[in-house]
C-alpha cells in the first residue's frame, strides 16, 4: 500500500502504471478528479470499494447520509456552491433506486454529479440476482451519461470521460454502475485526465454572423429586456454577464435558477421571473422590443401561456445546448455557444447606452407590487407572523452575506423573492424537478462545500418531513447548517392553490406535526420555537450566534399566501396580486 499512498500524492495529468484493485482503482481516480468529498450509503454490492475507501481517508472524506437520496442531494447542494463535481455512491438494487430522484433533479438542473453504484457481479446480470435492478436502464432518461463496468480494466478510462461529461458543456448527472467482479479485480493502473471525446463537443464553435446581427439588433431596441438564467452561472460568466449588462443599460430579469447571476442590489437587477416573480418584470416581458435570453431554457412556469408569450418582441437567444435552442420559443437570433465566450463578443460590440425611462417604467409597476405584496410580506400589521418578515430579519441580521438554501413550495417562493443574494453561488433550492426533501440534505451538502460560509435552509413542515432523517447525518457531522422551519402545519403551495383554484376545499393538505424541537433534540440538535412577533429577532439571532446546527421552528399564518401569481395557462400579464374577497 506505500507504493500507492506515494502515487496519490503526485498531481501530475497522467499517472505512473500500478498494479492495484479495481476498488482501489476508483478511489485513485477520484483522487485525480480531486475530489474531497463523496456522499453516500454502503452495501454488499458496493462493499469492496468502501473497503478501500478506509485507505485513503486522508484525502477522500466520505459522509455518511441516512438515505440514499440525501446523498444525491447533498453532492448537489455541494456542486451548486463549489462549481465543482459533486459525488455519491450507493450499492445496488435499492441503493440505486434510492439515488434516482435526485438524479433527475441533477437533470433538470444542471448539476454536475457522478454516482457511483455497486452492481452485481456480471456472470449474474440479467439473472434477477439478489439486489440487482438494471440501474443503466433506469437512469437512462435522467442522466447525461451513464456507463456499466464489468472489467477493472474499464475504470480509469470511463471514470476520467465521466467527470469530463458531468462538467463540461451543460452540465448533469452522470451514473457509472460497477459490476463486482470488477471491484475484485486487478489491473495495471495508469490515469489521465479526458478532455476530448469524439463526436461529443461541448464548447461549440460560435458563429460571428449571429453576434453581429444580435449586437444591431441591441443597439437599436428602445425596450431591451434581459433574461438570466442558471447556465451564466454554471459558465462561471457572472463578470462577463455584469459586463454586458453595464454597458447595455438594459433592465435585468433573472429565473429562480439564475438568482445570484446578478447581485440583487444591482440598480439594472428589476428581480425575478415566474410563476410568483415580481408583478413588473412579468407585465413588461409583454411590453418589450427586444428580449434576450442568457442561459435559460423558457420554462413554462417563466413562458406562461406560450400563444401570449413576448409576441411583439425579437428574441436574442444565447444558449450552450443546441436543443434548447427554438425547443419552446422561436429566437430570430439564437447563439449557440458557452456565455463565457460569447458574451465577451457581443459587449465589444455593443454601443454603451441609458435605458433610464424604460427602467422607469419598472419602477413605477414595482411601487403597486410593494404597496399590494411586499410591504404587508415584511412588515406585517396582522397578528401572526409571515415568512417574509422572517426572512426581512434575517437579511438584516446577515446583510446577505450568506448562502440560502430552500426546499420546495412557499417556502422556496419566499425565499427567492426576498432572500438578498450578495454573492455568487449563494442560492441553492430544486428548480426544474421541484423536489420536497432537496432542502435538508442540500443545506448539509452546501455547508460542507462552503464550510467558512454562513448556511441558511428554508423549509417548510411538509418537506422536512421527506428528509428528516438527515438531521442524523448533520448531527454526525457537526455540520453548522441553519435550519429555519417555516410551519403552517400544511402543505402550503397546495393548500394555496385549494384555496384559490377549488374553492377552499383543503383535500389532504393538514399535517399532523410531530414536536420538531423534540425530533432535533433526539437527534442531538438544538432548536427553538417561535410562535410571537416579539421573540423572533431575539431567536434568529441565538440560531445565527450558536456554534453548530440548529432549528428553528416558526409558526406562520396558515393562509400565508404568496403573491404576486401567474395562474396556470395564464398569460404573464394576467398577473394576481392579491387573493380575491
Amino acid at each position: 500500500m506505500k507504493d500507492i499512498k506515494e502515487h496519490t500524492a503526485t498531481s501530475s495529468e497522467t499517472s505512473k502504471t500500478i498494479r492495484i484493485t479495481g476498488s482501489e482503482a476508483m478511489m485513485l481516480s477520484l483522487i485525480h478528479e480531486e475530489v474531497d468529498t463523496i456522499f453516500g450509503y454502503p452495501g454488499g454490492a458496493i462493499m469492496p470499494i468502501y473497503d478501500a475507501l478506509m485507505n485513503y481517508t486522508d484525502k477522500l472524506r466520505h459522509i455518511l447520509t441516512r438515505c440514499e437520496q440525501g446523498a444525491a442531494h447533498a453532492a448537489q447542494g455541494y456542486a451548486k456552491v463549489t462549481g465543482k463535481v459533486g459525488v455519491c455512491m450507493a450499492t445496488s438494487g435499492p441503493g440505486a433506486t434510492n439515488l434516482i430522484t435526485g438524479i433527475a433533479n441533477a437533470m433538470l438542473d444542471s448539476t454536475p454529479i457522478v454516482c457511483i453504484t455497486g452492481q452485481v457481479g456480471a456472470p449474474l446480470l440479467g439473472t434477477d440476482a439478489f439486489q440487482e435492478t438494471d440501474v443503466i436502464g433506469i437512469t437512462m432518461p435522467v442522466t447525461k451519461w451513464n456507463y456499466l463496468i464489468t472489467r477493472a480494466e474499464e475504470i480509469p478510462e470511463i471514470m476520467a470521460q465521466a467527470f469530463f461529461i458531468a462538467r463540461s458543456g451543460r452540465p448533469g448527472p452522470v451514473v457509472i454502475d460497477i459490476a463486482k467482479n470488477a471491484q475484485f479485480g486487478e489491473l495495471d493502473f495508469k490515469y489521465s485526465r479526458c478532455h476530448i471525446l469524439r463526436s461529443y463537443l461541448p464548447k461549440p464553435k460560435i458563429e460571428m454572423g449571429n453576434i453581429y446581427a444580435a449586437a444591431d439588433l441591441i443597439n437599436k431596441a428602445k425596450k431591451p429586456y434581459i433574461l438570466a438564467g442558471q447556465g451564466i452561472i454554471l459558465g462561471d460568466a457572472e463578470d462577463e454577464f455584469r459586463a454586458f449588462v453595464e454597458k447595455s443599460g438594459i433592465p435585468t430579469a433573472w429565473t429562480i435558477l439564475g438568482a445570484c447571476a446578478l447581485p440583487k442590489d444591482h440598480p439594472l437587477n428589476v428581480g425575478m421571473l415566474g410563476m410568483h416573480g415580481n408583478y413588473s418584470t412579468n407585465i413588461k416581458t409583454n411590453e418589450c422590443d427586444l428580449m434576450i435570453a442568457v442561459g435559460m431554457r423558457f420554462d413554462d412556469r417563466v413562458t406562461g401561456d406560450l400563444s401570449r408569450y413576448a409576441k411583439q418582441a425579437k428574441i436574442i437567444h444565447l444558449e450552450i445546448d443546441k436543443a434548447e435552442l427554438n425547443k419552446i420559443v422561436k429566437a430570430d437570433v439564437p447563439i449557440h455557444g458557452d456565455v463565457k465566450d460569447s458574451l465577451p463578443l457581443l459587449t465589444n460590440l455593443i454601443e454603451k447606452r441609458s435605458h433610464e425611462a424604460w427602467l422607469q417604467e419598472f419602477k413605477e409597476v414595482d411601487k403597486i407590487e410593494y404597496e399590494k405584496v411586499i410591504q404587508k410580506d415584511l412588515h406585517p400589521v396582522k397578528p401572526g407572523l409571515t415568512a417574509g418578515e422572517v426572512i426581512h430579519i434575517i437579511n438584516e441580521k446577515t446583510g446577505g452575506d450568506a448562502i440560502f438554501v430552500t426546499d420546495v413550495g412557499q417556502n422556496q417562493m419566499f425565499a427567492s423573492r426576498y432572500c438578498k443574494f450578495k454573492n455568487k453561488r449563494s442560492f441553492v433550492t430544486s428548480g426544474g424537478l421541484g423536489t420536497m426533501g432537496f432542502g435538508l440534505p442540500a443545506a448539509h451538502g452546501a455547508k460542507i462545500g462552503a464550510p467558512g460560509k454562513e448556511v441558511i435552509l428554508f423549509v417548510g413542515d411538509g418537506g422536512l418531513q421527506m428528509t428528516i432523517q438527515e438531521l442524523g447525518t448533520i448531527n454526525q457531522t457537526q455540520a453548522a447548517v441553519k435550519i429555519v422551519l417555516l410551519n403552517n402545519k400544511y402543505l402550503g403551495m397546495v393548500r394555496q392553490w385549494q384555496q384559490m383554484f377549488f374553492q377552499k376545499r383543503y383535500s389532504e393538505t393538514f399535517l399532523l406535526n410531530p414536536d420538531f424541537i423534540k425530533v432535533a433534540e433526539g437527534f442531538g440538535i438544538n432548536g427553538k420555537k417561535v410562535v410571537e412577533r416579539p421573540q423572533l429577532a431575539a431567536a434568529i439571532q441565538e440560531m445565527l450566534d450558536f456554534q453548530g446546527p440548529f432549528l428553528l421552528e416558526v409558526s406562520i399564518e396558515k393562509e400565508d399566501n404568496v403573491f404576486p401569481m401567474v395562474p396556470t395557462g395564464a398569460s404573464v400579464s394576467e398577473v394576481i396580486l392579491e387573493q380575491k374577497k
